[in-house]
């Protein structure tokens, strides 16, 4: 009775493929550098799985890392900010105060 051959997926422990530091503008582990284990591709966009010292191995897509293709364009959610979190914070201080002076007038 003959067994049959699987196909090994494995990564071998002292192959390492680089490393690649996190570029998305709003990712929560932007500017940190991972090893990278594996490059694949899903639903037709490259994907790269990296160490993370706690999670284990985590997927990123490609372009939002420093391993995105030279040229290529920033995905469509990191256009430029119109306005940032802290003039943000400013306009509901401002709104909040006009609420309490409107609260207060006779009318």
């Amino acid at each position: 009775m003959a067994l049959a051959h699987t196909k090994r997926t494995a990564l071998f422990a002292n192959r390492s493929g680089g490393s690649a530091t996190v570029t998305h503008p709003f990712h929560p582990l932007r500017g940190r550098t991972f090893e990278v284990l594996k490059v694949r591709r899903l639903s037709g966009q490259e994907m790269l799985s990296l160490r993370h010292p706690n999670l284990g191995s985590i997927a990123m897509p490609r372009d939002w890392t420093d391993w995105a293709p030279p040229g290529a364009q920033p995905p469509p959610e990191c256009a430029p900010l119109l306005i940032d979190v802290f003039a943000l914070v400013c306009l509901a201080e401002f709104v909040a105060c006009l609420k309490y002076r409107d609260e207060g007038l006779d009318r």
